[in-house]
């Protein structure tokens, strides 16, 4: 075909805590799913009719299906591991989440915010009265942080009466620990923390102005000119 077109080859391989190693190779074309290796077969797995063609020449010569097998499940994890080994303090690291519970105010939804965590594994759910609740709650996506650790928001929406009358408490399940945070009706919202924050700055910056305008006013009282006729009469 004439013009200009895009030929797209990825691949990878990965290894689970157990052990298990996985690795995969495919092909795009003009940002379509073209062919792909089948590992178990040994074979190629064409996406559509346009790679007919292709899987039917690779699948003619194994050997090409055979290197690139040996390549995912052998030399990639070979170096996947010396990189993760270069790597260890930062990949191997690990850190517990911080959980917060955040409302605007008592009559709006509830966001419990995980943040700080490593590596990134971690599961957030709710629970009304020690049963696990799914109702009215959405998970947010996860979310890197600036400083390589993720963070995953999931928030709840519940009336101030029903609040009232059970107990919701947010779940975070990292690294085999489990952190929990209750909620009650009488939680300080965030915003009342905003707005006390705010107060504050205000005060600071009237009692600035005030202290400024004081200090003026005694320089001023303060000052005492020098009288120029006695001056002059003093040189005469």
């Amino acid at each position: 075909m004439l013009g200009i077109h895009t030929l797209q080859r990825m691949y990878g391989c990965e290894l689970e805590d157990d052990g298990r190693a996985r690795g995969y190779e495919q092909y795009g074309y003009d940002g379509e799913d073209l062919i792909s290796l089948d590992k178990s077969s040994v074979t190629w797995t064409a996406a559509n009719d346009k790679a007919f063609r292709t899987k039917l020449k690779w699948d003619a010569d194994r050997a090409i299906a055979e290197q690139e097998k040996a390549y995912l499940e052998n030399t990639c994890i070979e170096w996947l591991k010396k990189y993760v080994g270069y790597g260890k303090d930062t990949l191997q690291r690990k850190v517990s989440p911080q959980v917060s519970l955040l409302q605007k105010s008592s009559s709006s939804q509830v966001k419990c915010h995980v943040t700080g965590f490593y590596p990134k594994e971690v599961t957030v759910f709710w629970q009304k009265n020690g049963q696990d609740h799914d109702e009215d709650v959405d998970l947010g996506e996860l979310l890197p942080n600036e400083d390589g650790t993720f963070q995953k928001t999931s928030t709840l929406r519940v009336s101030p009466d029903e609040l009232k009358k059970n107990e919701f408490s947010c779940l975070v399940e990292h690294q085999g620990n489990t952190i929990r945070e209750i909620l009650t009706d009488d939680s300080l919202p965030i915003g009342i923390i905003v707005g006390a924050i705010a107060a504050v700055v205000l005060l600071l910056a009237v009692i600035g102005v005030v202290v400024f305008k004081g200090l003026q006013k005694k320089k001023k009282t303060d000052f005492k000119p020098v009288n120029a006729s006695d001056d002059g009469s003093n040189n005469s």
